[in-house]
């Protein structure tokens, strides 16, 4: 059994880590992503949160998947968005990694998850949570998807000065991410820009030919697409630098190579919530710039990392030994 399906997390306030761990499409280093096996186990493992992906069913139901394509994590094809919530169901979204799930995480009809699931899912924690919601563009659907997502977080009582969700005692805090500027400026008009996320990377030939092949263009229109996608990152990091979104989305890598930016949004308020951190190395170089957010898909593995050894544990003393 792999070591990280054995987990040990430190029992210690969520909230005195060193940065905010949130499990990248659920605990999807060791189940299949956005499946309710992988939700789960995130909570489980004591992440402070979960980072889903949203598109929309031909019938309009929020559903949490990352493609806008079916052929990579399930056994069906073709786009999500000409499928009903009803079709999706009856999709078999787990076997491509784990063709047998513990049990205790539903079976394989249980997997495919709602927004509304993920909901139910993450107010029953019994603790504070936060929930990543990324809005995934281009979307056939324009901005209906923005809509159709905060209309089922207000019947969850939603509040949008806060941005919680009550959950009997505690609560589930929401944030909003997207690559593409215009999501954030169309649900400015009712969230906070603190809640507000612009994500982006840096573009590489490997982004672009992946982008090429989830929309299904051909490689003659690569130039165009690659000069949209960089300038989409300008665009998102003008929201950053002009102070429209308190939060700022980059990949691991872009921080390595802008460490005198990352540093600057820090210093001017910013929130940085940095992914996809899966290597301690990295998570130990971000610490030390000052991120206060970390995206994995590993979350028990980080969780360790970020969290400070209690007074008198052997490897603290051994810390201090080796000083």
């Amino acid at each position: 059994m792999p070591e990280d399906l054995e987990f040990n997390v430190p029992e210690t306030d969520p909230n005195q880590r060193r940065a905010a761990v949130f499990a990248h499409r659920g605990a999807s280093g060791l189940f299949p992503e956005h499946t309710r096996a992988a939700y789960m186990r995130a909570i489980e493992e004591g992440s402070n949160g979960l980072e889903i992906d949203i598109h929309l069913s031909s019938d309009g139901e929020p559903v949490c998947f990352h493609d806008p394509t079916l052929e990579r994590t399930t056994d069906g094809a073709g786009a999500l968005a000409d499928l009903s919530l009803a079709q999706l169901r009856r999709l078999d979204v787990s076997s491509w990694k784990t063709p047998k799930l513990p049990s205790r995480y539903g079976g394989r009809s249980q997997q495919l998850m709602t927004l509304q699931d993920t909901l139910e899912l993450v107010t029953n924690a019994g603790r504070d949570f936060r929930l990543a919601v990324e809005l995934k563009h281009p979307s056939p659907f324009g901005h209906k998807l923005e809509d159709r997502v905060l209309k089922v977080l207000l019947e969850f009582g939603w509040d949008p000065e806060t941005s919680r969700i009550p959950a009997g005692e505690h609560s589930v805090e929401v944030s909003f991410m997207s690559f593409y500027p215009g999501s954030l400026m169309h649900l400015s008009e009712l969230v906070s820009s603190d809640k507000l996320c612009a994500l982006f990377s840096t573009v590489t030939e490997e982004e672009v030919r992946s982008r090429l092949s989830h929309l299904r263009f051909s490689a003659a229109v690569k130039p165009v697409v690659a000069a949209i996608m960089r300038g989409t990152v300008r665009d998102s990091e003008s929201l950053v630098w002009n102070s429209k979104v308190g939060l700022a989305g980059p990949g691991v890598e872009y921080v390595l190579q802008h460490k005198a930016e990352a540093k600057a949004w820090i210093a001017r308020g910013a929130i940085m919530r940095v992914w996809t951190v899966d290597k301690i190395a990295h998570a130990d170089q971000l610490l030390d710039l000052g991120v206060q957010e970390l995206t994995t898909n590993w979350p028990a593995r980080i969780i360790r990392q970020v969290t400070p050894e209690p007074a008198g544990s052997e490897r603290q003393m051994a810390a201090s030994l080796s000083i």
